[in-house]
């Protein structure tokens, strides 16, 4: 019988010729096929004697299983290859420097500005707030005598929510945090109803609100901070002292004037916008606008459940942000919310 071993060593120097996975599976195929050449010498096994068919069949086998032995062996000295190809692609040098760790988190500076403004307040006696920032149209809008449909509306132009209220007003993300202002002053009417005495209402309320606008000055969710105080005898010079104090005590100077500028807001009357002109560094001389304020309006008193007649007082809203800006040298509102670290570390 013929002599199996040149077809093997033959098979052999075939497989190591190839050097990728195809070209070995290719040289599999020319001798372990369906038409390959140990398959040949299977299917001329049928001319043969039944002694001789079984002498031969055993040669085949042992030639077949040598070749698959060597098949396995150049698979798996090709896939050994190309994993040390691989290695060396990705190696990491072990001499390098590690990273180091960061310091740690901080605070935001909005968050800063927020904290200090709170604690400035909560030291001259006011109450400190916080309220839904999804609304009803009535907290928002109605209770602050801006009825629906009245233009000035426009002034806070807001976002809403496919939810309806009670009566049927659709909800919005509150574009002031005035609507906590009358929930505050409720609560308190109701607290003291029937005594013959009610303490002042002094409260701020901090927190986000929400308008369609978007600027280097302006964003569509933006930081307010709005404070009342309501008693029997306040006035604007009790206003104009409380916040010159703040503004002091917030940008720790006392080189800086004050002034009130007429203005409009449906919710006060008289109404007036604030602006601060600071005495020395970068902004020196300049009137910047940094509030908006106002006695508050009877129709407004009488939503809270308080008498006109007897209780009077003021409001003013002042924007966390522009504050912040102001205090740090910010030009543009949009680096506070843009999560670059390289700008955050700096304020920790």
């Amino acid at each position: 019988m013929n002599d199996l071993s040149p077809l093997v060593q033959e098979a052999r120097a075939d497989f190591e010729q190839a050097t990728a996975p195809a070209d070995l599976e290719n040289a599999k195929a020319r001798y372990l096929g369906k038409t390959g050449r140990i398959t040949e010498q299977l299917k001329a096994l049928g001319a043969l004697s039944p002694d001789d068919k079984k002498a031969r069949g055993a040669l085949i086998n042992a030639a077949k299983q040598q070749i698959e032995a060597a098949l396995n062996a150049r698979r798996d000295a090709l896939a050994d290859a190309e994993l040390q190809t691989q290695l060396k692609s990705e190696a990491l040098d072990v001499t390098l420097p590690g990273r180091k760790r960061g310091a740690g988190g901080g605070l935001h500076p909005i968050s800063r500005a927020r904290e200090r403004i709170e604690a400035i307040f909560g030291s001259m006696g006011f109450d400190v707030a916080d309220g839904p920032e999804i609304e009803t149209d009535w907290y928002s809008f109605t209770a602050l005598n801006n009825p629906e449909n009245h233009p000035a509306r426009s002034m806070q132009d807001t976002f809403y929510v496919d939810i309806k209220d009670a009566h049927g007003a659709y909800l919005n993300l509150r574009p002031h945090t005035s609507p906590m202002q009358v929930r505050y002053a409720q609560a308190h009417a109701r607290r003291y109803a029937g005594q013959a005495t009610m303490p002042d209402i002094r409260v701020i309320v901090p927190g986000r609100t929400y308008r369609v606008d978007s600027d280097a000055t302006h964003s569509p969710m933006f930081h307010q901070v709005e404070g009342l105080w309501i008693g029997e005898n306040v006035s604007f010079k009790d206003l104009k002292v409380m916040y010159l104090e703040f503004i002091q005590a917030f940008f720790e100077t006392t080189e800086l004037k004050l002034r009130f500028r007429p203005s409009y807001f449906p919710f006060t009357e008289p109404s007036a916008e604030i602006d601060i002109m600071f005495e020395r560094g970068p902004l020196e001389g300049r009137w910047l606008e940094v509030s908006g304020s106002g006695q508050v309006h009877p129709n407004v008193v009488r939503n809270m459940g308080l008498d006109p007649e007897r209780y009077v007082g003021f409001a003013f809203g002042s924007g966390i942000d522009r504050l912040a800006m102001l205090r740090y040298g910010i030009s543009d509102l949009r680096a506070f919310f843009e999560g670059d670290l390289r700008f955050l570390a700096q304020f920790n």
